[in-house]
């Protein structure tokens, strides 16, 4: 049994292995459906949610998250349309934060149903950027950023240099305004009350939704029960300690029942919220032990701690992605002083212990 089946085992999956079709729906509490849908990503699917809402005057529903703009993704949601909305309108578009699977097709589900799109101020501007630049998550100044932290293979920083159209491919456009979602803002969507929550570390203000009534956690890519969300430090925002704003935000969510219903972006709703969070501690708390025992006998870049963070192989799409969560585990220890950190004669980032 692998460290993630022991790990699961410890947790309670109410609907234990049943999981929606692509494209249609489980009724998970009332007024809250659960619907999934493919990514062209190892990590090959996310869970999106309906609420049976009462919204300036209509009945219908507020969709939250809303999958890449794909043609598969787009045939999945006319399928919902058509067999999962009980003849109601999408009256709301909410997200939990800026990443391409949760943000994709919201510009087309705003237009498609004359519907406000709602989230954060920090991820919806995030987004909006990223759609009007001709580099995003590509081109010269991610290859010179890796290169800064250790990559050195031409080959791979030639590919990162010709990636300039990652995030539009996926997110063409933004809805041209929204509605703000805030830390500790309650709303209310048909009969119940949704509180934000807000989370830092893996988007710039990730908002997870509580609703009291139903005891339920939308948690978005905040808590996920079987893998370890990413939390990196991007080339935006190079100096970042992302880890640390991961850990402080999950803890937070200790504020909430044990007894919640945690509706994850990925893999299947479950209960056990602070055993979880004590999974996810332990796993950096050994990350980062690891990283301190790798800097005993010599300075080590980010991109000198893949193998060691990251047991299995990885390809270039993986490897941006692990790059930037070897720098933000790097960046705890040395913003904790248990680590120095300096530029080597080829401009690496490199830290060490005293």
């Amino acid at each position: 049994m692998s460290l993630s089946d022991e790990l699961e085992r410890q947790l309670h999956y109410p609907l234990a292995d049943r999981v929606p079709d692509f494209g249609a729906s489980i009724e998970l509490a009332p007024g809250v459906k659960w619907i999934r849908m493919a990514l062209p990503f190892q990590l090959n699917h996310i869970n999106l949610w309906l609420l049976r809402d009462r919204f300036q005057g209509r009945d219908g529903w507020s969709v939250v998250d809303c999958g890449v703009d794909r043609p598969d993704s787009r045939a999945n949601w006319e399928n919902v349309f058509a067999h999962e909305l009980d003849g109601l309108p999408v009256v709301r578009v909410i997200v939990t934060h800026m990443h391409p699977d949760h943000v994709g097709l919201a510009h087309w589900l705003c237009e498609h149903w004359n519907a406000p799109l709602w989230m954060s101020a920090a991820d919806y501007q995030t987004a909006r950027y990223s759609c009007a630049v001709s580099n995003n998550f590509g081109g010269n100044e991610l290859a010179n950023y890796f290169a800064s932290h250790g990559m050195r293979k031409p080959e791979d920083l030639q590919q990162i240099r010709e990636r300039k159209f990652y995030y539009t491919g996926l997110v063409p456009s933004m809805p041209p305004a929204f509605a703000r979602l805030m830390d500790h803002e309650a709303f209310a969507v048909g009969e119940h009350t949704w509180r934000c929550i807000a989370g830092y570390g893996h988007a710039p203000e990730h908002m997870a939704l509580y609703c009291e009534d139903l005891n339920v956690l939308i948690g978005g890519d905040m808590m996920l029960p079987r893998i370890s969300t990413n939390v990196s430090v991007y080339v935006n925002e190079p100096e970042a300690d992302s880890l640390t704003l991961f850990l402080d935000s999950i803890d937070r969510l200790k504020a909430l029942p044990e007894s919640t219903l945690v509706l994850p972006s990925h893999g299947k709703p479950f209960k056990g919220l602070y055993t979880r969070i004590g999974q996810l501690r332990d796993h950096h708390r050994l990350r980062l032990e690891e990283v301190m025992d790798a800097a005993k006998t010599a300075p080590v870049s980010a991109y000198d701690m893949l193998p060691i963070l990251f047991k299995r192989t990885l390809d270039l799409h993986q490897t941006t992605f692990a790059l930037g969560e070897s720098v933000a585990h790097l960046h705890r220890l040395w913003y904790g002083g248990k680590l120095r950190r300096e530029r080597d004669a080829q401009g690496v980032w490199r830290f060490a212990r005293d």
